[in-house]
């Protein structure tokens, strides 16, 4: 009985030692907690250098960083139609450096950032050459307000932040698309916009929408002058319309190519 006794101690002090030295093995390998793994993994900036994010379009991300489209496709050797990848990096400067040529998507997925509403969908015909000529309200130089609201934020150049105009209404109300143009973006991936639609409207000009309850335009669609684009939602529990501007890639008052009348 005394022989099995110590039997069993010497068993149960080899298993717990063997506890004890797992326990220090797997204390060596310090984990980090999954969001601190997956901090870097898309839509952040560092260095220069964009992750993309699945939902970006390269019109979003050049908006959001305020460079012309056509600028941050040539610092990364992208060539229309413009499809950009998840995880992939694009400089946001000539001289920023990346991991990998910007260009070329990562090895998975191969899925681009922003997928096609359907397979079969035809290409989106290209951009119209210029804003369209005055039609009804347009005013000479083929601009429409996008909401009928009173200013409540005018344009400021040296704004933090946002750059464009605010304008007032009631929540719900119809957006209209101030040109024609081509829907680049739709979506709310951009932070401090809410729901917001970009329309080229050709290789100078674009517009943006923000604070909007609901999307009603997809990306790629084709949309007329005064087409409902969206409808208006709140911000700081007002209802109004965040509008910009940008020419070239850098915003500028709406107002002065807005008619006076609405």
């Amino acid at each position: 009985m005394g022989n099995r006794a110590s039997i069993r101690r010497a068993v149960s002090a080899v298993g717990l030692a063997c506890v004890l030295l797992l326990l220090v093995g797997c204390a060596g390998d310090t984990y980090a907690p999954v969001s601190d793994r997956t901090a870097r993994a898309t839509g952040d900036t560092a260095n220069g250098v964009y992750r993309v994010a699945r939902g970006d379009t390269l019109y979003s991300i050049a908006f959001r960083h305020d460079v012309d489209h056509r600028t941050l496709a040539r610092w990364n050797d992208i060539r229309e139609p413009f499809t950009i990848y998840p995880g992939q990096e694009l400089r946001l400067s000539p001289s920023a450096s990346t991991s990998r040529t910007a260009s070329s998507p990562p090895p998975a997925p191969r899925e681009p950032a922003t997928a096609s509403r359907s397979p079969s969908a035809p290409p989106a015909p290209p951009p119209r050459p210029s804003a369209p000529a005055s039609t009804g309200s347009s005013s000479t130089n083929g601009w429409v307000w996008p909401a009928p609201g009173d200013v409540l934020k005018r344009f400021s150049a040296d704004a933090d932040g946002k750059q464009g105009i605010n304008i007032g209404g009631d929540e719900g109300a119809e957006i209209k698309a101030a040109a024609g143009g081509r829907v680049v973006y739709s979506g709310s991936g951009l932070v401090g916009y809410g729901n917001l639609v970009i329309i080229k409207h050709n290789d100078q000009y674009l517009t943006a929408y923000g604070y909007n309850r609901e999307l009603l335009v997809d990306e790629g669609d084709m949309v007329d002058q005064g087409e409902t684009i969206a409808r208006m939602g709140r911000n700081g529990g007002q209802p109004m319309l965040h509008f910009e501007l940008r020419r070239d890639g850098r915003a500028v008052d709406p107002v002065p190519l807005l008619p006076r009348s609405r």
